[in-house]
């Protein structure tokens, strides 16, 4: 979850590294630090953010053409400018940054202290830069084929760029289980966590694979792996440009991807809804078809925000598609013995596509005869390449720490996966197919219906800004939307928030309710409506507040709720991703008016590349 940047070249590595560092700021943010090579290796780290770094390093020699930084969030070791990378060998000889976790560190670090190793800081990559250093001058071998063997005695994962002072053009990189890119230039070369630092210099790439080690110089890059077989390194082009990375006239990236939902919803269906709405053609899973059309039963896995979608996606497979579905925590399901049969379809759905829980999930049932889809936002992420085939979501690179854009778009993929099979297996006819695709295409214009009410929604956040707990209630597949609402509640404004199955409000959460607990409620004009009022009338009986997301034009909750949100009347099949956008933006608002970090909310990275 931490930020890696490096570059070797002809260019000043200073300025390249340092921006790149704060475009990778959302994935780690507690401490910073640069090592810089020109004749000697001068390192500059500290707790706090970038801009803190360059605070440090302003008046320091910065120059040199080879260098690499990182951004930290914390896993071995509380935040400090001692446990900051990068970290250096207790000799010198190493200097390493590393995104992971070491997991056997306790018994190295016990061995390595029988050698006489002392350490400075509490973290596992610095006893990892001494494992190397230790193999280095016991077994009299190149700085590379130290780190190989000292990576064979590794437990745990890994992304890690590696510098030996006795080779000062040379950078070495590692990859399992923590991502790494590469991007190649003439005569130089930049490696990134991902691709956001480098889309500035080059488009062309290499992504590492797992117990993959790439020796870079100015002049070339050789790839292997840790046992030396030669690899052939795998250059891709990546379509990300500048304006994807950049706030633009909005105050935060949150702010910016919430807005943007209209144009990635219609990215994620674009030329795959046929023009006259007829047709919904998904080559990632064409190949594959005959499986999917097969399987007997779905299970779904994913964590946090993606798990909910998840939980949307069920709803989805099993109307329309008449297929059993199981939405498991990836967390969860990896240390469980899980019975899996020959004809199920396993579905992966992680935005990054590194989510280290969920690529064990899938790695998990490989051994099995399921068929494995992957749905994704990122090309070339270690899901979309060890699963059999897979969706993209087109959502564009998303930075605030809190998924928004993400979620829609993963439900758009899920929403047509399932109308896809439906169709094909002649559950839904051909009328109400075409019906669905058609509500499916009205969804980024009902999306900005509701962002043009922002201003009605931001004076409903002012009213419970200072609320210490909230509770969310949905029914139906907007269940998991007053999950995800409470999430993002919770997760940038730091306001205990809870969602609920409205019916399940009477088996315990209706004990919270009082005269100063916020109750958002989906209560839309749909099957489950009569219910919601039901569940509203309660809360109101208790004295709660209640802010209630309803169809336009409603009247009957809008009598006896405290605040409405009226959003545009939505198919039930579609509703989840209309309904999602104003909890969203109270979310914002009351996180702002808290004084409240949106982008980089405490303790939280982008990216989960460890447990």
């Amino acid at each position: 979850m931490c930020g890696i940047v490096a570059y070797v070249g002809e260019r000043t590595a200073y300025p390249i590294i340092i921006k790149g560092l704060q475009r990778l700021e959302y994935r780690g943010y507690d401490s910073a630090g640069i090592a810089l090579v020109n004749g000697k290796i001068n390192v500059y780290k500290c707790k706090g953010k970038v801009m803190d770094l360059e605070k440090l390093s302003q008046d320091k020699d910065i120059s040199g053409s080879m260098g690499m930084g990182h951004t930290r969030w914390a896993t071995h070791g509380e935040p400090s400018d001692t446990n900051a990378h990068p970290h250096k060998s207790m000799k010198g000889k190493f200097y390493v940054v590393h995104n992971g976790i070491i997991e056997n560190y306790a018994h190295l670090r016990k061995e390595l202290q029988n050698r006489g190793y002392k350490f400075t800081s509490e973290t596992d990559t610095e006893i990892l830069a001494n494992l190397i250093e230790n193999i280095y001058f016991e077994q009299k071998v190149s700085a590379e084929l130290a780190v190989r063997l000292a990576l064979t005695k590794v437990v745990g994962a890994y992304g890690l760029v590696i510098f030996c002072e006795d080779e000062p053009g040379t950078l070495i990189a590692a990859r399992k289980g923590s991502p790494l890119v590469i991007g190649v230039g003439e005569k130089e070369y930049f490696l990134a966590s991902d691709a956001t630092p480098i889309v500035e210099y080059t488009d062309q790439v290499i992504y590492l694979n797992d117990e993959e080690v790439a020796v870079i110089t100015r002049e070339k890059l050789e790839l292997k792996n840790l046992y030396n077989d030669s690899k052939t390194p795998d250059i891709k082009t990546i379509e990300l440009s500048i304006e994807n990375i950049d706030k633009g006239e909005y105050e935060h990236f949150m702010l910016k991807e919430i807005h943007e939902q209209p144009v990635t919803v219609q990215e994620t269906f674009r030329g795959r809804v046929a023009m006259d709405e007829s047709k919904i053609f998904l080559g990632g899973i064409s190949d594959v078809m005959p499986k999917l059309l097969e399987a007997k039963r779905i299970v779904i896995v994913a964590c946090g925000t993606s798990w909910h979608a998840g939980l949307v996606g069920e709803y989805l497979f099993e109307k329309y598609a008449r297929i059993p579905v199981e939405v498991e925590y990836a967390s969860e399901f990896r240390y469980r013995d899980p019975i899996i049969f020959d004809n199920d379809l396993i579905i992966a759905i992680s935005q990054s596509g590194e989510t280290a829980d969920t690529l064990a999930a899938i790695r998990k049932v490989k051994d099995s005869r399921a068929t494995i889809l992957g749905i994704c936002n990122v090309a070339g992420s270690s899901i979309s390449r060890e699963t059999h085939a897979g969706v993209y979501t087109h959502a564009g690179i998303e930075i605030g720490v809190a998924s928004t854009k993400a979620f829609t778009s993963q439900i758009t993929v899920l929403t047509m996966m399932a109308l896809l099979l439906g169709h094909k297996k002649q559950i839904l006819s051909t009328e109400e197919y075409q019906k669905l695709i058609h509500e499916l295409t009205l969804v980024p214009d009902k999306i900005r219906e509701v962002l043009a009410i922002e201003d009605q929604i931001e004076k409903i956040a002012a009213t419970y800004k200072d609320a210490s707990n909230a509770l969310y209630m949905g029914r139906g597949a907007l269940f998991p939307v007053a999950l995800e609402g409470a999430l993002k509640l919770k997760e940038i404004s730091y306001i205990h928030a809870e969602g609920y199955p409205a019916a399940e409000m009477k088996h315990g959460p209706i004990a919270l309710i009082d005269e100063k607990m916020p109750v958002f409620a989906l209560a839309l004009n749909d099957n489950n409506y009569e219910k919601m009022i039901s569940n509203i009338q309660e809360v109101k009986a208790r004295k709660g507040k209640v802010i209630a997301v309803v169809t336009k034009g409603d009247k009957a909750v809008k009598s006896m709720a405290d605040h409405v949100i009226e959003i545009p009347e939505a198919h039930e099949a579609i509703a989840p991703m209309i309904s999602i956008i104003p909890l969203q933006i109270l979310a914002y608002h009351i996180a702002l008016m808290r004084g409240c970090n949106v982008d980089q909310p405490r303790n939280l990275a982008k990216s989960v590349t460890v447990e």
